[in-house]
């Protein structure tokens, strides 16, 4: 059975696509069955494993939503082995809309996911750069939530805004969905604001922030132009080998915490 792990950030050019993509493709280099689910209308996370976004007459997640096709007829197998896509549309703009009037309109994801589960270790979803209704899906279709985190000024305010609306879907909508992690991204040592802005976030979420830090890196900015997550596009460089890491991290966490329940 699949975890789902929802990638959220409200705030755009965090790092959130590259992170859903680069570490679905990293777990599927540590040999675990991954299914990136590209939620986001602009369709990033699609291109960025190198399928051609809104070809005519293929089902994508958007008629999964709607009821109108089974999400398993959706997936397409990507350049990584073990890593799947369920794309995108630009029909996606308009689905809140279509959503609004549905009975369970903020369970139509989870439905959607459910005959997926057992074909996968990892789920990611990417979703929307907002907090509205596609990403209230997400939320509630996911085990838990994996925030990017841009290491900026601004920073602690956005993901403030964010905790609130995970807080609201746990109490009304998914009382176990629980935090995954923060993932530092565009980190620059050298910069004195992202080293206090990644101190904050340490302190005022203990635990909870990744030891993995994304750096910028201009090899993994590159990648997604050529249609390639960075462990195909320059697998030596900084930024792959980060997501790498961070995909170890998570794979260690997740051992660990079972060993535990085991031994409970």
């Amino acid at each position: 059975m699949a975890l789902v792990l929802a990638v959220v950030n409200q705030k755009g050019g965090v790092g959130k696509t590259t992170t859903a993509v680069n570490l679905a493709a990293s777990l599927a280099a540590h040999e675990h069955r991954a299914l990136l689910v590209d939620l986001d209308p602009q369709g990033n996370a699609t291109s960025g494993v190198g399928i051609a976004r809104d070809q005519a007459d293929r089902t994508t997640v958007y008629h999964a939503l709607l009821g109108e096709a089974d999400a398993r007829s959706a997936v397409l197998p990507t350049e990584v082995p073990n890593l799947f896509l369920l794309p995108s549309s630009t029909d996606l703009v308009g689905a809140e809309l279509e959503l609004v009037s549905m009975e369970e309109r903020e369970l139509r994801l989870r439905d959607a996911l459910e005959a997926l589960r057992d074909a996968y270790d990892y789920v990611l979803i990417d979703c929307p750069p907002s907090l509205g209704l596609l990403t209230i899906n997400a939320l509630v279709a996911a085990d838990r939530v994996l925030v990017p985190l841009q290491c900026e000024y601004y920073a602690l305010e956005g993901l403030g805004s964010l905790l609130r609306t995970i807080d609201l879907v746990k109490g009304s909508l998914k009382p176990e969905l629980e935090m995954e992690g923060v993932v530092l991204t565009m980190f620059d040592a050298r910069n004195n604001l992202a080293r206090q802005v990644m101190k904050d976030v340490q302190t005022n979420l203990p635990g909870q922030v990744y030891d993995t830090v994304i750096p910028r890196n201009v090899r993994l900015s590159e990648a997604p132009s050529h249609g390639r997550p960075a462990i195909l596009y320059d697998i030596e460089s900084k930024g792959a080998q980060s997501y790498l890491q961070l995909a170890e991290e998570l794979l260690q966490r997740h051992r660990a915490a079972a060993a535990q329940l085991k031994h409970a």
